[in-house]
């Protein structure tokens, strides 16, 4: 599951005339970055949901149907953010634990591919979700305090108010479909069940080796196509 319907706020003016996952870093769209480690990672079947400029997204998506099956979620009518987006593609999606990846961050893998070593750790017994962390000091472009606390198992729990937390997450995650369990209609976003997943000690994390970077604003385009070069 490709998350791609958000409206892209933070990248105006650039989104103004394109969704945001079509914005171009180091010469190609943020969505075929993506896709691309989709790709290398074996991955096949892709569901992509929609909302703004929604044609455009589309018919961008065709130039990708030689080597990948892509669904489309249809938000048209109204946006439902991240765990709305998840409960209405659920059907789509035929397989349980599935992989669940947002358009507007960019990483490069550390020593091994990153969405096989997150799949290497899950474990349906233990986990409704497993996501991949990267370290605050080493979250490219990031302006926040950090979202979680990690124990030695791999559990996780939220920063508490005006503190900071180690761990930022990448927008990348393993989720089985229980997770989705009694979830709100509607439009609400995937915290509400990750809380119940913290509460039930059943939401883990794993620490990401490579480089990350949050590309939400324009400014971060040229932060994140420097720091590439250096690499």
């Amino acid at each position: 599951m490709v998350m791609a319907a958000g409206l892209g706020k933070r990248m105006r003016p650039l989104t103004a005339t394109r969704p945001k996952p079509l914005v171009e870093v180091a010469g190609k769209p943020l969505l075929d970055h993506v896709l691309d480690r989709l790709r290398t990672a074996g991955v096949r079947r892709v569901i992509v949901n929609v909302h703004y400029l929604p044609d455009a997204l589309e018919a961008h998506l065709k130039s990708h149907a030689a080597d990948l099956d892509v669904k489309i979620s249809d938000e048209r009518k109204e946006l439902l953010e991240t765990g709305g987006g998840l409960v209405q593609a659920a059907p789509m999606i035929d397989c349980d634990p599935f992989l669940a990846v947002n358009s507007d961050n960019l990483w490069v893998d550390g020593p091994a591919d990153t969405l096989k070593l997150l799949a290497s750790h899950w474990d349906g017994e233990r986990m409704d979700a497993l996501l991949l962390l990267v370290a605050l000091a080493r979250a490219g472009n990031h302006r926040g305090q950090g979202d979680f606390h990690m124990d030695c198992d791999g559990r996780l729990r939220r920063r508490e108010k005006s503190h900071v937390a180690p761990f930022v997450y990448t927008g990348i995650q393993i989720v089985s479909k229980r997770l989705l369990r009694d979830a709100p209609e509607g439009p609400f976003s995937t915290n509400i069940l990750w809380d119940r997943a913290i509460e039930e000690g059943r939401c883990f994390g794993v620490v990401h080796q490579g480089l990350w970077f949050d590309v939400g604003t324009p400014d971060a385009i040229g932060a994140t196509e420097a720091a590439l070069q250096d690499a």
